[in-house]
């Protein structure tokens, strides 16, 4: 597919700072529109969905969601939406998990991170839109390995009185408080902080939008 001649505009289906942050970084201002997914309820409707197919899912949801306003509002734009969770043995086997939304959940899933690793798995929904009609939607996920440090006690409970590890997918941060306790990452770190660049290209690329087109003058 060719490359747009027009102006399109970046929009980020996401509250997420640090999903703005990174795109701010690399030379994009997205526009914001927030799509308010109810996650458990999209997780709870997928069953036994796998779990790469799982933050597929729910990207392409909260894309969905804000698709109607967006193409009113610029209806020359390309959407893009992003799910995170992380995918670990926390001692029943592997089991994929979101945020942990309360401190009592994230000590628990923290114990059985400390000193191992699990796989942080985004998906990405792309949609553009050309006089507001969509005209190419693309999707994928990425897979990154991240190694966690050993936590002392104290550690952990100073962390989790931050409440930071509450609201982010698998209950730690790489570009925040918690990257004192991730040991490494083997993949792509800007996935582990919620939106995979690479991943982001690639999609792009298959809805005929050349990321360096995005970038601010």
């Amino acid at each position: 597919m060719r490359l747009p001649s027009r102006v399109v505009r970046f929009v980020l289906a996401s509250a997420s700072p640090a999903r703005r942050a990174v795109l701010g970084a690399a030379g994009i201002d997205p526009i914001v529109r927030v799509s308010g997914v109810d996650e458990d309820a999209v997780t709870a409707a997928l069953g036994d969905a796998s779990p790469t197919d799982l933050v597929v899912a729910l990207a392409e949801a909260k894309a969905e969601a804000v698709l109607g306003a967006v193409a009113a509002e610029f209806p020359d734009s390309v959407v893009v939406a992003c799910d995170s969770m992380l995918l670990m043995d926390f001692g029943d086997g592997p089991e994929v998990v979101g945020k942990p939304g309360t401190a009592e959940v994230a000590r628990e899933r923290w114990k059985h991170m400390a000193g191992g690793s699990g796989d942080l798995l985004t998906g990405h929904a792309v949609a553009l839109f050309r006089d507001g009609e969509l005209v190419a939607r693309a999707k994928g996920s990425a897979s990154t390995t991240v190694r966690f440090a050993d936590i002392t006690d104290d550690e952990l409970e100073a962390y989790l009185a931050t409440q930071e590890p509450l609201a982010v997918a698998g209950g730690f941060t790489l570009d925040g408080l918690g990257g004192w306790f991730v040991e490494g990452v083997d993949g792509d770190p800007s996935s582990v902080i919620g939106i995979s660049l690479p991943l982001t290209r690639k999609l792009l690329a298959q809805v005929g939008v050349g990321v360096v087109t995005l970038w601010r003058d």
